[in-house]
């Protein structure tokens, strides 16, 4: 059994609350949920729709395909009615979004305490809210019948009197692929965040502000992303671990500053979250443009960390090894996301792996120029051919650390001879998309160093690369560290992330 719902309305009628509040239950009732957002440039007026799919077995992505559609306006029912199955519902008609919720809550078949209790905890406009779901809920009719789900696993709600917050040990989590970063930082003990708004980064930037006096962190937002990457290096070689976050457009300005930060060996963390370019393109939607722009941005040659999420708890563990990369040897680190893996919500059902690091204290002068031993520029050719090689060996035993963690993953048919490769928040349509066939599926977390040990698992399969871009940028690393082409893709690139179904079909299409 798989679900999926669409809410959908103008910028400022609620469809946000609508479908993280149902989401949460669900998920506190033992299911498996995964939803995203697809919003315009706007704070009112046009066109924004969430979609939410869920299922008593694990899933990561949506379908094309709807079972219900929530319209709270008409314009929904003209833009997506055509993908509504034909045994589909849609609940529609002018009423406060609360009003929806309690349909909802009854189409589904679920108590309505439930939907009480939630409504407890967001504490804004309980009273008129409750009117309003009541209603809606005694005006609708029970129209699903949803499966039992493993009750062993659900998210146990705390009891009378305690933080709303709080679930069990075993519970399973419910957070964004931006909650993700935040948990990470945190773990990995980051004293400050510089950031300068940017969709999808800023969100981050929201999550630790919101957390930094219980952490102890400093979290400020400077007048733009230049004055962000050298306030981060700054801060960076003083023994503060720190991070700095943007999207594409002010990773373009940090260049110049991280160029310098890997000639004078800062241990400063960049967060990259893509969206869709060149210039200010389609600012609020999602692609895979900006990998070569990690790999390759700032002048001169440096070597630099540059590490793929493909998920919420993926983020967690991603950016804590970019702390401790950075930290242990002296280079900056880039976590690179996108609008897709950002702004998603994941259930997760296992506990991240987190590394310790310590913090880089090798104090003495810093600046942009090659330095004798002393910290002074100096313009001497040995000395200069010295830090260069000083630089070469560090990266090779930095390289040599990094196969203490997963550089990439395999899924699926583990023997099959047709391969799937991707990277980055394309894993969930991936992974569902694979489910029954004959296809094995392998993510690339570690886009630098790169795991050269994938090549072999790579050799002599049917390869078909997918990536939400219209070069097949990893395809080219690939070629780049392996000398394999994978002449077979999956792109795509109108902004919009890779459904299940869709790329279901997709793929069979390439196979036959």
């Amino acid at each position: 059994m798989k679900y999926n719902i669409l809410f959908g309305g103008e910028a400022g009628q609620g469809p946000n609350i609508l479908t993280h509040l149902l989401a949460e239950v669900l998920v506190e009732q033992g299911f498996y949920v995964f939803y995203a957002r697809d919003y315009q440039s706007l704070i009112r007026g046009g066109h924004n729709f969430n979609v939410l799919t869920f299922s008593e077995k694990p899933v990561f992505s949506n379908d094309k395909e709807l079972d219900l559609i929530i319209a709270l306006d008409k314009n929904t029912v003209k833009i997506h009615g055509q993908n509504l199955k034909k045994e589909g519902l849609i609940l529609e008609g002018k009423h406060p979004n609360m009003y929806f919720a309690g349909r909802l809550f009854k189409v589904l078949g679920m108590d309505f305490k439930l939907l009480d209790r939630k409504l407890k905890e967001l504490e804004h406009k309980y009273k008129e809210n409750i009117v309003e779901a009541k209603k809606g809920y005694d005006e609708a009719e029970a129209h699903l019948d949803l499966p039992t789900v493993n009750k062993s696993h659900r998210s146990v709600y705390p009891k009378e009197g305690q933080d709303p917050k709080l679930r069990s040990a075993g519970a399973r989590q419910f957070y964004s692929g931006s909650q993700g970063i935040a948990k990470g930082a945190i773990a990995s003990g980051i004293d400050i965040y510089y950031a300068y708004p940017m969709t999808p980064a800023t969100p981050v930037l929201g999550e630790l502000a919101a957390k930094q006096k219980d952490e102890n962190i400093l979290v400020l937002e400077l007048e733009n992303e230049i004055a962000v990457a050298s306030a981060g290096v700054g801060s960076s070689i003083t023994g503060a671990k720190t991070m700095v976050g943007t999207s594409g457009g002010g990773f373009d300005l940090m260049g110049e500053t991280l160029s310098m930060a890997g000639i004078a060996g800062a241990p400063l963390v960049f967060y990259l979250a893509q969206r869709t370019g060149p210039g200010t393109g389609v600012a609020t939607y999602n692609t895979q443009g900006d990998l070569n722009i990690a790999r390759h941005s700032g002048h001169g040659e440096f070597e630099r960390v540059v590490l793929a999420p493909g998920d919420s708890l993926e983020s967690i563990e991603l950016i804590n090894q970019a702390f401790y990369l950075s930290q242990k040897f002296g280079v900056p680190s880039i976590i690179i996301s996108d609008k897709h893996c950002a702004e998603s919500f994941f259930t997760v059902d296992k506990k991240e792996k987190i590394t310790k690091s310590g913090k880089w204290t090798k104090f003495g002068r810093y600046n942009s120029y090659e330095k004798n031993s002393e910290g002074s520029a100096t313009e001497d050719p040995k000395t200069v051919v010295q830090n260069v090689q000083e630089r070469m060996n560090n990266w090779k035993v930095l390289e040599k650390e990094t196969e203490k963690f997963e550089g990439y993953k395999v899924y699926g048919k583990k023997n099959s001879n047709n391969c799937v490769v991707f990277w980055g928040s394309t894993k969930g349509a991936v992974l569902d998309a694979i489910s029954g066939l004959d296809i094995c599926a392998i993510q690339v977390l570690h886009i630098s160093p790169f795991p050269l040990k994938v090549e072999k698992l790579l050799k002599g399969k049917n390869l078909i690369l997918v990536e939400n871009n219209s070069s097949g940028q990893l395809g080219d690393l690939i070629r780049e560290k392996t000398g394999l082409e994978i002449k077979k893709k999956v792109l795509k690139y109108d902004g919009r992330p890779f459904l299940c179904d869709e790329l279901r079909k997709e793929l069979g299409r390439v196979l036959r």
